[in-house]
């Protein structure tokens, strides 16, 4: 985690807060979660807790240390919208993205309603700033309730992850939402990903005109797969004006 990343879609990663709870489907593989309970009990060790969720305030002012502009992923290993995370140091969290707004910072969360409630309370439905982004993870039809979270979300880009994609999401109603990602489960108890579940969702993005970004087929590894859907790699975001 810091100032690289191998996340395709971002250029940096942050985590003022490290841990989380399986809620979800999606969850059930968590490479986070593998990740670091590898180290649980390895005394001085980072991730000597585990995946337990544990608030880091040392990393709160990371970003105002990055002089080039990035795209910062917001907690990679976490979810800034678990229930565990006290209200002020989320407020502290936002209040270091509104200082250092230089770099666009990438907010993704399985908990859609906090998050919009959230946003909500802090700016009203004037929105967030221009570099502050908002997304919600979706594996599959089932959880796309968490999608009509996000358009009620007061945001200029509201991004869709969906990854692991676990199953057809259908024919959604996209309104509102300016990116969508999708990619297959990575692991050694990877689930399979369909081309038709993939098509289906990139063939949606071209109809309403929204980038579509192809992240990976997944597999025991993260790149097992390749990037490539149907011979093409597809890469497309939101512009960004630093």
């Amino acid at each position: 985690m810091g100032d690289n990343t191998p996340i395709e879609w971002t250029d940096a990663t942050w985590n003022p807060v490290t841990g989380c709870t399986k809620i979800a489907r999606g969850c059930d593989n968590c490479y986070a979660a593998r990740f670091t309970e590898r180290f649980r009990g390895t005394p001085g060790h980072p991730f000597e807790k585990g995946f337990d969720v544990t608030l880091r305030p040392e990393r709160l002012s990371q970003p105002l240390s990055w002089r080039r502009p990035r795209r910062i992923f917001v907690n990679s290993v976490s979810d800034l919208f678990h229930k565990d995370i006290p209200p002020e140091f989320v407020d502290q969290v936002f209040d270091t993205m509104e200082t250092a707004d230089h770099h666009l910072y990438q907010i993704l969360t399985k908990r859609s309603s906090l998050m919009r409630d959230y946003v909500v309370r802090r700016y009203g439905h004037a929105g967030a700033p221009a570099h502050i982004w908002c997304g919600v993870s979706v594996e599959d039809r089932a959880a796309t309730t968490r999608l009509r979270h996000l358009q009620q979300t007061p945001v200029p880009i509201r991004f869709l992850s969906i990854e692991p994609l676990l199953g057809p999401i259908g024919d959604i109603d996209l309104g509102g939402i300016s990116w969508v990602i999708v990619g297959g489960e990575s692991g050694p108890k990877a689930r399979p990903m369909r081309e038709e579940w993939a098509l289906q969702i990139r063939d949606l993005c071209q109809r309403c005109g929204i980038p579509f970004f192809f992240k990976q087929w997944g597999g025991v590894r993260p790149k097992s797969g390749g990037r490539e859907l149907q011979g093409t790699e597809y890469n497309d975001m939101p512009a960004w004006e630093t």
